[in-house]
């Protein structure tokens, strides 16, 4: 069993923009993992989230992040994640109490049917909903809109999110690769008219994919914004382990149903010559390098907080 407290004097936490929550500066994520690989889902997904998420919480990582669109069908790995955090906490009530996790979720992607993505105010009301029924929780603590929608004006997604807040669904609410003018945009709408702003954005970030983060959004990290981030794919869906260097494992992420535009993004990087630290002689050394680059950017440049790899050999 194990002490949140003392477990957390191993780990940094930093703000979330204007939240007033305390995040880990690395966090669990549940993309393309559980609820998609074979071994990863049903009771045995249950079992390894378990295993997964003892490890990390007692290393003091408070944050797990999810989103309806994870797992096949969407929101299978919402699912996975509350029957295995119920357990928990049940084996460990202290280690696993509501009050220090932070938990997220994204809305955009619910379903085929034509209201069931996007964020109109009635898809972000039920697609939260059924999020929250699957994670078996009463509220998230960070809400993401997972993608602008260019068919729904900024003015009523605000409205929709200040809903979602103000109901107690959600803490807080941000956003996931909207352009900084986007961002800046509903900020502004939500202090003309007394709404909740978006606080948080979570963009794709690693040592291949840099310019968005560090220009783009490089002036709404400070005032009157401040931004917080959390960021995905740290290691570029596992290309930054080195794993895929000589050829592609079995089981890994680029052979999964839905993935495979992972195989041409791969080759042309390789075509190109961007996968140069590859040239290092142990991928271990690789993994470390990359996620110890990041945590020195971010604590050079803002506080946020890094998503880790869903599994640790990703």
């Amino acid at each position: 069993m194990g002490d949140a407290d003392e477990q957390s004097e191993h780990m940094y936490y930093r703000m979330m923009g204007n939240t007033g929550i305390q995040v880990s500066v690395l966090s669990y994520g549940f993309w393309a993992t559980y609820g998609i690989k074979d071994r990863l889902s049903g009771e045995e997904g249950v079992k390894t989230a378990k295993e997964l998420m003892s490890i990390v919480r007692n290393a003091g990582v408070n944050c797990f992040d999810h989103a309806e669109a994870y797992g096949n069908p969407n929101g299978e790995a919402e699912r996975i994640f509350g029957i295995a955090l119920k357990e928990l906490q049940e084996e460990d009530p202290n280690l696993w109490r509501r009050s220090d996790l932070v938990i997220t979720t994204k809305i955009f992607w619910g379903g085929s049917g034509v209201n069931e993505s996007g964020l109109s105010l009635k898809h972000c009301r039920e697609g939260l909903d059924k999020s929250l029924s699957r994670l078996q929780l009463d509220y998230v603590d960070l809400l993401f809109c997972h993608r602008p929608d260019p068919h729904t004006p900024t003015s009523t997604v605000v409205r929709s999110m200040t809903q979602m807040v103000r109901s107690g669904r959600a803490t807080a609410w941000g956003t996931s690769e909207w352009s900084a003018q986007q961002i800046t945009e509903a900020f502004w709408i939500a202090k003309s008219e007394g709404l909740e702003p978006p606080q948080f954005e979570q963009p794709q970030y690693n040592m291949l994919h840099r310019n968005r983060f560090e220009s783009e959004y490089f002036p709404i990290f400070n005032p009157p914004y401040n931004i917080g981030t959390t960021i995905w794919s740290p290691l570029r869906s596992g290309f930054l382990t080195g794993k895929y260097l000589k050829s592609i494992p079995d089981d890994s992420r680029a052979t999964q149903e839905g993935y495979e535009w992972l195989i041409d993004d791969l080759a042309e990087r390789k075509e190109r010559g961007t996968l140069f630290l590859f040239l290092l002689p142990q991928s271990s050394r690789i993994f470390y390098l990359c996620l110890c680059w990041r945590a020195r950017v971010q604590h050079k440049l803002l506080n946020f907080h890094l998503r880790s790899p869903a599994v640790v050999e990703h």
